[in-house]
């Protein structure tokens, strides 16, 4: 098992307002929308530096997706997810991949850690089309490379393994290589798949490594229909024999 370690821990929505500055620097066709969320997404060192590039539009958060779906160059971002748990239930959401990934032409993107959101962000800003980006505000572990380049619908092979696949994203990449050291101790040996870009996934990259292991889990942050799991799940179902079995958490009203 590769060894990763970290020396700290930052939320990856931070990791998107590095990457905003950046890529703001690098191109002046850069702006900026939020509805009243200039903290929560970490938006201020961008309002610093490009004033006149910013709009706080004061609309609710659904109109303002809703606008911004309807235009051809964008970027969306969602900091709500089953790890933020201090707020409660009314702030956590399990349905979003599904609902982005169903959008004609919508790039959905989860990155890891802060350095892989920094650097999505910069390559969103260069790409022509509607994309989705969710991230976080817990901290979590940065282990990836700080000059990195991200490509999209490109996943990332974290571990090289013969045993069992795990395919992760978000904030459970991090997790999935922890389960991977663990069983690594009981000779068991995985490989670690970062799928930061859910749509379009990377095919290749996944029966690649199922022909190699043939047993496959899937990690995240999702009810189990429309996720990243259910997106597997699909392609085997076109490219794959054999039987699927999908365990998840249950979404339910209370």
């Amino acid at each position: 098992m590769k060894k990763y370690t970290y020396t700290e821990k930052k939320d990856t929505r931070s990791g998107f307002g590095a990457g905003l500055l950046e890529a703001g620097k690098k191109n002046d066709q850069v702006v900026a929308l939020c509805a009243d969320l200039i903290g929560s997404l970490k938006m201020d060192a961008f309002i610093k530096e490009f004033p006149d590039r910013f709009y706080q539009v004061h609309l609710p958060i659904s109109q303002l997706v809703a606008c911004m779906i309807k235009s051809d160059n964008q970027l969306l971002t969602q900091i709500k997810t089953l790890t933020l748990g201090e707020d409660g239930a009314t702030h956590q959401i399990l349905e979003d991949i599904g609902m982005m990934k169903m959008l004609p032409g919508m790039v959905v993107i989860n990155p890891c850690d802060y350095n892989q959101t920094k650097a999505a962000t910069i390559a969103i800003a260069d790409y022509h089309g509607p994309v989705y980006l969710r991230f976080g505000r817990p901290a979590v572990p940065v282990f990836t490379d700080p000059d990195q380049k991200f490509e999209i619908g490109k996943a990332w092979m974290v571990n090289e393994g013969t045993d069992v696949s795990i395919f992760a994203t978000g904030h459970l990449v991090w997790s999935a290589i922890e389960a991977g050291e663990k069983l690594a101790e009981e000779g068991i040996n995985v490989e670690i798949i970062n799928i930061h870009t859910i749509k379009p996934l990377d095919a290749e990259a996944v029966l690649k490594s199922v022909a190699k292991t043939g047993c496959v889990v899937s990690a995240e942050e999702h009810n189990r229909i429309g996720g990243l799991g259910d997106s597997i799940a699909q392609l085997f179902s076109n490219k794959q024999s054999g039987a699927t079995r999908i365990r998840s958490c249950k979404r339910q009203l209370r």
